[in-house]
């Protein structure tokens, strides 16, 4: 698969989420074998204006690539200057668009998915980016419509491709919907038929089995992974196999599942601090431990713990019990 000039290697992209997507979750992914991560989406505003928590969002290293810095906003100025600043500064592999986020906190400032209101915005926003980083394939992450009355994607792909987008990934569901209800993986077929560039399909993939039956039902250039990896990098590894034919690798013991929930509060700890790493990593917790007799009480004991040396002693007892 490639998106402009950028080839890549797997078609199975970890996509960006809010909260999850830092350094440390993008390496355990990436050393999985995911194709291509994202980062967090990071807001144009706070780029402009040099926010360091928002620059923080954006840094990474030679082993995540390739890359994509998805960003999003409402301007087609800021977003352009936002654009060429992550460029420069930071020189990802892809700068990705958000059309997708469906927070109401984003929507409201006319973010995220809220431009699927209104098409000639989308157009504006995209042009201005395109045109600010000529040296750098932008691709767009987007949802099927504002609601069920107003499924625009179709309508969106062809639009995108003409003002120079070099990938699209499809949810499709709606802002209204949220994460409920079901993906229509139908919409994903028929924007494949209406754009030449790559299609990267995303959306109720649940297990390995389930990239493998979109790339089947839809016909997609890529499959793209959220929910499904949380607490399970390994899914990048299972997919894969499946993909290349072979049979699905063992799904990981309680000891391999504490080792790698180790490895994250390692990688949390060096790339943000105690303070801040433990805290992010207390949500981890909930994604990691489970599926093994004494999960429950284990995971509200290290959500609870006051510091990274109850966190290691609790992860060290755990192994140690489970010999």
């Amino acid at each position: 698969m490639q998106i402009g000039n950028l080839k890549i290697d797997t078609p199975i992209l970890l996509a960006p989420m809010a909260g999850v997507t830092d350094y440390s979750f993008r390496i355990l992914c990436k050393e999985m074998g995911a194709g291509v991560v994202y980062s967090e989406f990071v807001s144009a505003h706070g780029i402009i204006r040099k926010n360091e928590k928002t620059l923080d969002m954006i840094r990474f290293t030679e082993m995540e690539r390739p890359i994509g810095i998805q960003i999003f906003g409402d301007s087609p100025e800021v977003m352009a200057k936002a654009a060429r600043v992550v460029a420069d500064k930071f020189q990802p592999d892809i700068i990705d668009i958000n059309y997708g986020c469906p927070v109401p906190k984003i929507t409201k400032k006319g973010a995220g998915s809220a431009a699927l209101k209104d098409l000639c915005l989308m157009d504006d926003i995209t042009t201005a980016v395109v045109e600010s980083v000529p040296d750098l394939p932008v691709t767009v992450k987007m949802r099927a419509g504002w609601d069920m009355s107003n499924i625009v994607a179709i309508e969106a792909g062809p639009r995108l491709e003409k003002v120079g987008v070099k990938a699209i990934a499809l949810h499709p569901r709606t802002t209204k919907q949220s994460y409920r209800g079901s993906a229509n993986w139908n919409l994903i077929k028929e924007l494949i038929q209406t754009v030449s560039i790559p299609v990267i399909g995303n959306g109720d993939i649940k297990k390995p089995e389930d990239v493998v039956r979109m790339f089947d039902e839809t016909g997609c250039d890529a499959v793209m992974v959220a929910r499904a990896a949380l607490g399970n990098p390994w899914f990048f590894k299972q997919a894969t196999a499946l993909l290349l034919g072979a049979s699905l690798p063992p799904i990981p013991n309680t000891h391999e599942r504490i080792d790698m929930c180790k490895r994250h509060l390692e990688l949390l700890l060096e790339s943000r601090g105690e303070h801040i790493g433990t805290n992010l990593m207390r949500k981890q917790f909930g994604w990691y431990i489970k599926n093994f007799p004494g999960a429950s009480s284990l995971r509200q004991s290290l959500v609870l713990a006051k510091d990274k040396e109850a966190m290691e002693k609790l992860l060290g007892e755990v192994n140690k019990n489970h010999k």
